[in-house]
């Protein structure tokens, strides 16, 4: 399946795993560019050094490329940038904030740097810095969202630019990559999906929690402290939301979040614990497949549905 991004990035199928925080680890990342697709390793708020090792365990776990996700609120943002850097990882997705300061080390260490972007203004802004393709995320997605959905930015964001699109949010099989090609997409970012893979080292439970959800499952919590963010709703967001509604200060209800996505992923705690995922995860009804399974089923119905070998 040949696309402006297939051939950017020397990968064979122009699938995307989300770099999910505690979830894309290096075992997921080579697991999914083995496959044919491009891991992702999810620097989250990890320190660089962790970092660096799951880079460099990826390297012998992989003999195709992969990238690494930087979150540039991360403390150690500009000391993960470096080690990126210094590794010359093929490809750098980031999120939350422009990464603007570090392109041209990126550039010269020959890295791709494909911006998350939740608006047409940024990704035009991310055009005119020097990124290569944009990662054009709707609020179906799971963990910290914007507001415009998938079926209405990714095609307003593909007429705004020049450069490749890739989809986000919402999408899970064949049909939904199928449809962002529809709307101008030339390749689609997974997470949810990729958190029930074989080699996903997230929990059981939370495996499980994804498979049981339903389609009216997740909710939005800090919508109103402008810190909107996509769950699976436990006892957790039942309390978080019951605090917002009151007009609790942002900094007294945060307490309840503070380790809970590691609670969830590490420690299955899927009572308290933040169990990020999309709205597609009531599409999502297997938990033993593998990443190679996954994205041939995928890549076998968009073939099926667009009629053609591509």
């Amino acid at each position: 399946m040949k696309t402006r991004i297939t051939e950017l990035l020397g990968i064979e199928y122009p699938i995307i795993q989300g770099g999910m925080a505690w979830v894309a680890t290096h075992e997921l990342a080579s697991a999914v560019s083995n496959a044919g697709g491009l891991g992702i390793i999810g620097a989250g708020g990890a320190p660089a050094s962790w970092v660096r090792d799951q880079i460099q365990a990826c390297k012998k776990e992989a003999d195709k490329p992969f990238g690494v996700n930087l979150m540039l609120m991360n403390p150690e943002a500009d000391e993960i940038a470096k080690v990126i850097a210094d590794e010359k990882v093929k490809v750098v997705t980031t999120g939350a904030g422009n990464p603007g300061k570090y392109i041209e080390m990126w550039k010269e260490a020959g890295t791709v740097i494909i911006p998350v972007v939740a608006s047409v203004a940024l990704a035009k802004l991310m055009e005119r810095s020097g990124a290569s393709a944009v990662i054009a995320e709707g609020t179906e997605s799971g963990g910290h969202i914007g507001s415009a959905t998938t079926m209405t930015l990714v095609p307003q964001v593909a007429d705004a630019v020049s450069i490749p699109v890739i989809a986000a949010g919402g999408i899970a099989d064949g049909r939904g990559m199928a449809a962002a090609f529809m709307l101008g997409a030339e390749a689609v970012q997974m997470g949810t999906r990729f958190v029930v893979a074989k080699e996903s080292i997230a929990h059981q439970n939370y495996k499980d929690r994804i498979v049981k959800a339903k389609d009216i499952d997740s909710e939005v919590t800090g919508l109103s402290y402008g810190h909107p963010v996509r769950v699976l709703r436990n006892q957790m967001t039942k309390e978080y939301l019951e605090m917002e509604k009151k007009g609790v200060p942002f900094e007294e209800v945060e307490h309840l979040t503070l380790g809970s996505l590691k609670a969830a992923v590490v420690d299955g705690d899927t009572k308290r614990g933040s169990m990020m995922a999309g709205q597609i995860a009531g599409l999502i009804s297997r938990n033993d497949m593998s990443c190679e399974e996954i994205i041939q089923e995928i890549v076998g119905d968009v073939v099926h549905l667009l009629k053609t070998d591509l």
